[in-house]
């Protein structure tokens, strides 16, 4: 297996047994994830690796992720926002607009 340049991880809102629920589900991530790997395809975008994550505890600020090495923290995200979010990951920038952290 070859390293990935970026590793995104995007929240798909599970929680341990006994924890409430988190809200990144119910704001529709399964098919954000689908349209974030099916962009990155597309765009031929190489040497990125993404993983669905457990809840990342940000749920006022859900659907997120997060891409490494980098460390940018991304939240509120809709088809809109994974496109400019991919537009910067491209040009070596931050998507601004969506950034928590």
């Amino acid at each position: 297996m070859e390293k990935p340049k970026h590793h995104i991880f995007i929240c798909s809102s599970s929680r341990v047994v006994g924890e409430p629920i988190g809200s990144c589900g119910r704001r529709g991530i399964g098919d954000l994830i689908q349209y974030l790997q099916a962009e990155v395809d597309d765009r031929g975008i190489e040497g990125v690796m993404i993983t669905n994550t457990g809840c990342m505890k940000v749920c006022d600020r859900g659907p997120v992720l997060v891409i490494y090495p980098e460390g940018h923290w991304y939240g509120n995200l809709d088809e809109e926002a994974i496109d400019q979010i991919l537009d910067a990951l491209e040009a070596g920038e931050v998507a601004e607009e969506y950034i928590l952290t």
